[in-house]
Formats: structure tokens, sequence, C-alpha cells
């Protein structure tokens, strides 16, 4: 048996790479047309790979070349694999219909009809990507009609990994979700891709439904975790009013057997590829069959979202007395977590933009973010975002003059030098160890900190002669 991956990202690349170690017998190819990313993939230099996950570098060490690979060649890829995942980025569209919400399927719709006019045989097609309920449906129709010699299955074999714990995730899932026609043909493909990850997973574990089930429960249990994190931080701003405190208030909730005590984490708001993403494909979804009070339930979700991350950002301004303008302000952190690269969503990228719009001078630091990244996301920002008060730096910003305000440096201390406030956006374990003192004896006074993830000692920093500023307490 050979194993296709098409999309070389995220998903793609930890997802086979474990496959490849459990499976050594299996020819596992994972293709993408980026030729860096492959070549970076392929660099001796493991430092170098293009996602960072803990533990990922020692499996693609294990595996690559004996029966993992990394090409460019997509063709020859799609001719050979039995089974092909697709992997591929489906964002949100940032044009026409469903601007705004509605996931863009155009990378999905161009590899069903690259394997269309490839494959021949038997062929086993696995929607890996976060797709819309009844994509499947979309990729037997152009599968159908432009494939000659194919006999095809599709199903729906959605991730559920949390980036930062993505290979243990791999290796220790709490459940594997397969969605097939519920046909013979079907079944039979079901029992295939369930006897692969059954090679180190309880059969228990793995759970068989029909496709449309599947590709909605990836949607459904990613808007049910962000709306535990939005739940808690609306709570987190009452908090704030009326002088409760809102990790004690998880923490008397999360003892409840029936809530439990798993993201009710108060901070400045969720980011990442998927949480965002998924609910507003959902509000899409139900808006397009006329559930508009579904749509509305959901779409606050976001709203929450939105509003915790502006409530920060002008948090920072009000305290700095009522202007940032020149002065300077240090983001420790830009990806949207720790233990990860990955800065989609990131609420560094909506609260920095915020304090841009004052004229702030920016500084960043973060451990495992390039500053190309950083530049990219902002100038992302000034091009595509949705129509709210949260996003978008001011339109008449060049690039130059972006650059000019934001300044990126790969040494700490330095970031926070002669800074007016500090602004903790990433709960990288390393910003709690780091020399407080020292740092405050540099700041201007007073020496302001916004913790954003509650990660540091408030009543230590006070005593140093801190302002401090928790969420929701």
């Amino acid at each position: 048996m050979k194993i296709t991956c098409i999309g070389a990202g995220y998903v793609g690349g930890p997802t086979m790479a474990v496959i490849a170690d459990k499976c050594p017998d299996i020819d596992v190819t994972i293709v993408d047309l980026n030729a860096q990313r492959i070549a970076q993939w392929n660099d001796d230099d493991l430092s170098n790979l293009p996602v960072f996950e803990p533990g990922l570098s020692d499996v693609v060490a294990k595996t690559r070349n004996r029966n993992l690979f990394f090409s460019t060649d997509v063709e020859n890829a799609i001719r050979e694999g039995d089974i092909i995942f697709i992997a591929v980025n489906t964002p949100t569209k940032t044009y026409g219909v469903g601007k705004g919400m509605a996931a863009d399927l155009k990378y999905v719709e161009l590899c069903a009809r690259q394997i269309a006019e490839i494959a021949h045989g038997e062929k086993i097609i696995v929607e890996k990507s976060t797709l819309p309920v009844r994509t499947a449906q979309s990729l037997k129709t152009i599968l159908s009609n432009n494939a000659k010699n194919l006999s095809f299955q599709v199903l729906s074999n959605p991730e559920f990994l949390a980036e930062g714990t993505a290979v243990q995730d791999l290796y220790h899932p709490d459940r594997v979700l397969i969605g097939g026609d519920q046909t013979p043909e079907g079944l039979k493909a079901i029992e295939t891709l369930t006897s692969i990850y059954a090679r180190w997973i309880p059969r228990e574990r793995i759970i068989q439904t029909n496709v449309w089930s599947s590709e909605l429960s990836k949607l459904t249990a990613n808007s049910f975790l962000a709306q535990r994190i939005s739940s808690i931080n609306s709570i987190s701003a009452l908090c704030e009013q009326t002088g409760a405190n809102v990790s004690e208030i998880a923490k008397a909730i999360g003892t409840d057997s029936r809530i439990g005590s798993k993201f009710l984490q108060a901070s400045v708001g969720f980011g990442g590829s998927c949480f965002q993403k998924d609910i507003l494909n959902l509000v899409y979804l139900c808006r397009y069959f006329n559930l508009p009070e579904v749509a509305d339930y959901w779409e606050h979700v976001i709203k929450m979202n939105d509003y915790q991350k502006r409530r920060f950002a002008n948090k920072i301004i009000e305290t700095l007395f009522n202007s940032v303008s020149g002065k300077k302000i240090t983001c420790l952190g830009w990806a949207f977590k720790k233990d990860t690269n990955d800065t989609r969503e990131s609420a560094a990228i909506y609260v920095t933009t915020a304090l841009l719009r004052d004229k702030a001078e920016i500084h960043v630091y973060d451990p495992k973010v390039t500053p190309e990244q950083i530049y990219a996301d902002l100038d992302y920002m000034k091009q595509h975002h949705r129509s709210n008060d949260m996003t978008g730096i001011a339109g008449d910003m060049t690039t130059k003059e972006l650059k000019d305000l934001v300044h990126v440096h790969n040494e700490p201390y330095e970031a926070m030098d002669k800074a007016h406030a500090i602004a903790l956006l990433t709960e990288w374990e390393e910003f709690s160890s780091y020399d407080w003192e020292a740092i405050y004896n540099k700041m201007y006074k007073p020496a302001f900190v916004f913790d954003g993830r509650n990660l540091l000692q408030k009543d230590k920093l006070s005593k140093i002669g801190f302002e401090v500023y928790t969420i929701g307490n």
C-alpha cells in the first residue's frame, strides 16, 4: 500500500510523519507545489522544518527517506498512491459570495480535478482539510464527471489536533473519526483506513459514521471549544468590574464534572487556523440553510472574541493616559499560542493593529516566529480584514511606515529596553523566567505590564514596582 498526501502544512506534515512511523511497511509521500516548503522538510537541519511542533523533528528524522518522502512531483504521487489525503488550505473567502465567512474551496477543487485527470484504478480519497458539510458530494461530482478508468470512494477523516501538542495528539488521540458512504464499497473503504489507524489506536477510539456527520463533527467540535473560551472571557470582563477573580471562578466551575476544567483559561482571546474559520463557516452554513437564529448564536462567539481583543487593546491605550503615539510598546509573543510558530488569527496581530492606529511604536519578540512572518501578517491586515472596528490598519499607512513603527527583535531584553509598557500576548513559558527586576529598571516609569495570558505572578511584579493588568482580576 502507498499513501499520498497533498499538502505539506500543519496538518499533512505531522499526520503523515506519525502514520509513516507506525506503519513502516507503507510508503508515505507528501507533496506540495511550494518548492521552498518541500526543501525545508528535506533539509538536513531539522530545526528548519516549516512546522514547529514539539517532538516532530524526531519523528521526521526517524522516518524520512525510510518510508516518508517529501516531493513537488504531485502527478507521480497521485498516480502511485492507493490512498490520497487532501490536506490543503481552506481559508475563509475574502471575495464574492460568502466573503468573510464561507470556506474557500478552490484548492480542494483543484486537487479533485488533478486527481480526476491523473489517477487510474482504485483510489480512496480522504478529506483531511477542515471542510463544510457536503464537500464530499462536490468531490464526487467532479471526479465522476472528469475521471476515466477510475474507481473511487471519498472519505472524511477530520483532524482534531491542538497545535503545540499535535504529535502527542496523533500518537494518543481521544478519537479518530472516519466517515464514508454507507454502501458496501464505502464501508470497505472505511475499513481500509480504519485498519491503518488501528495499528496503534484501539479500535474503540475509531468512530465510523456517514460522511456528513464526520464533516459536521469537525466544525462542531471547534465551535464548542471556542464557545467555552468566549464564555469565560465574557465573565472576565464582569470580574474586572466587580472585584471577583476569574481564575477562582474557573476553578470553582471546572470542578463540576458536568462542565470540566479544560478551555476555561481567560485570556486576550483565541486565535489559530481553526476556531474562527470554522465558526464563521458554521455561521455561513446556517444562513445558507435559512437558520438565522442558529447563525446568530454562533456568530456571537466570534463577536465576544473580538470584544476581548478590542477591550485589551483599549485598556493599554487608556492606561497610558489615552495615547500611545510615539510610545514604545513591547509585545511578548506573536504566535497564537505557545509551542507553535503558527500566527494565523493570533491575538497579537489584532492588538498590535489597534495600537498602530494610535501610532504606537511596536517592538516584538517571539522565540519561534520570524520577522518576515510578522511583517507579512500586518501587511495582510492592511489588505484583507473583516468589516469591524477591530481590524484594519489606517488606510493611508504605507508598508514603509508600517516597518518604521514595527521592530522585531531576536533577543527579549533588547525588545523591552526603555519600553513604556509590555503586552504579553502568547503564553511562552520562558517569559515567566525572565529577570523582571532588571527589566523594570530599564523601563520608563510608571512601568506597565499587560498580561494577556495570566502567565506572570502579579504580586511579584507589583512588589518590584510594575503597574500590572491581568485578565479578569
